[in-house]
């Protein structure tokens, strides 16, 4: 069996969350996640958006599609 190596980050990770105790916490830290990464997806848009490599016409060539595989 191979040894898991964590990086430093998961490290840090790792101890933050034992310091969680409750479903409300659980709860706030989830929001907290999902707006940081929220956040990192606007940025990287805007930045394509400034670049020329997105724009009004390329959102409305996706409008509609769907790009989900079939679980099986």
């Amino acid at each position: 069996m191979e040894a898991i190596t964590f990086s430093p980050a998961q490290v840090h990770v790792f101890n933050l969350v034992s310091h969680i105790k409750s479903a409300i916490g659980l709860e706030q830290l989830r929001q907290q996640l999902a707006a940081f990464y929220a956040k990192q997806i606007d940025d990287e848009m805007d930045q394509l958006w400034e670049s020329g490599e997105f724009d009004d016409k390329r959102m409305k060539e996706l409008r509609g599609s769907h790009f989900r595989t079939l679980v099986k």
